[in-house]
């Protein structure tokens, strides 16, 4: 009998139960009753989770600096999953070659589910298309959940005379050879975010790698170079203390975390659009009941109004894809990247 029926015709005749057995057969009922219950509010992961994972603290590649967009992005995440995994998730700066030593520290190691990429346009969709790598995306990575995009912002050091985008393009023409854009390094979003800028423009630029987001800004707020395009969330609140100007957001629409920004089309500038976005990624060969969990618990997380929160009030927008969908996405962004690459004729010098 459904268990419903039961209480139900429980209740309509209790004179048919004896005294013994009527307190036994009314705590069996509420006995199902709280396990149904339970059942219904009780997380999947519950059940999907794989056995004996994780067996020890999972490792967060973040193959950038601390500071940056893909470290913040990433801390934000982890944590919340260290609270609702019961697990830890360490984040482990490994920087370098334009995060290709990350990004191959991950694709080498064991495909458990214990070793995490934060994964970003840059290294992932752009740079196949500028230079010789030691890793295929498509083959070495298995992509398990798309957490942000964000757009990046034009900024400047105080010193240089342009409040426009327009006024940016006029300084840069009257100097040629003589203004530098710095970038995370080689191949990044700010990197094809500054190439982009001077293929549009025609103007004739000086380009600065840097490791990373955090030291290109150090050195702009510093006055050692001129301007810089990245991830809005990394510089943000330089802009917020009023240590660079911005002009202008490589964005369609404008940003709800920086309003007084125009975009990059409004400003006269429609076909400097690019966005960043920041999502997890393990080795290939990562077993999918694996890939699968870890991905319902990074949307999960990331669903989180704190950490939602966190996101937007870095100029994030939370943009959640599943393992299909993030492939899918991959495939598109690499597509999409490698006709814009080439037809402005854009070189990793």
């Amino acid at each position: 009998m459904h268990m419903s029926t039961l209480a139900a015709s429980a209740a309509r005749s209790p004179q048919r139960l004896s005294a013994p057995r009527k307190p036994l057969l009314q705590a069996w009922i509420t006995g199902l009753l709280c396990l149904a219950a339970w059942t219904a509010v009780a997380p999947a992961s519950a059940a999907d989770r794989p056995a004996g994972f994780p067996a020890q603290p999972v490792r967060v590649v973040v193959p950038f600096p601390p500071g940056g967009t893909s470290d913040i992005v990433g801390r934000i995440v982890s944590q919340r999953l260290s609270t609702s995994t019961g697990q830890r998730f360490l984040v482990e700066n490994r920087p370098g070659a334009g995060a290709s030593i990350g990004i191959i520290l991950v694709t080498t190691a064991a495909p458990d589910g214990q070793t995490l990429l934060i994964g970003s346009a840059g290294p992932l969709t752009m740079s196949p298309h500028m230079s010789k790598l030691q890793y295929d995306s498509e083959r070495d990575l298995a992509p398990i959940a798309l957490v942000t995009a964000v757009p990046n912002i034009v900024v400047v050091h105080p010193s240089v005379p342009a409040k426009t985008l327009g006024e940016l393009v006029k300084v840069v023409r009257a100097r040629p050879g003589q203004v530098n854009f710095g970038s995370a390094g080689q191949g990044t979003t700010a990197h094809l975010s500054g190439e982009l800028f001077r293929s549009l423009s025609g103007v004739d630029m000086v380009h600065v790698p840097y490791k990373g987001t955090s030291a290109a800004v150090a050195d702009l707020v510093g006055g050692h170079i001129d301007l810089l395009i990245d991830n809005l969330p990394g510089v943000l609140p330089q802009v917020r203390a009023g240590k660079l100007r911005a002009l202008a957001l490589t964005s369609e629409t404008r940003s709800k975390a920086a309003p007084e920004v125009p975009s990059a089309p409004e400003a006269g500038m429609k076909e400097l659009v690019v966005s960043g976005w920041f999502g997890f990624l393990g080795p290939a060969k990562t077993p999918q009941p694996v890939v699968d969990w870890l991905a319902q618990e990074i949307i999960a997380a990331a669903k989180v109004p704190e950490v939602q929160a966190q996101i937007a009030d870095l100029g994030g927008e939370i943009d959640l894809r599943g393992p299909a969908a993030f492939r899918t996405y991959l495939r598109a962004e690499t597509e999409r990247w490698g006709k814009i690459i080439r037809a402005a004729k854009i070189q990793v010098q």
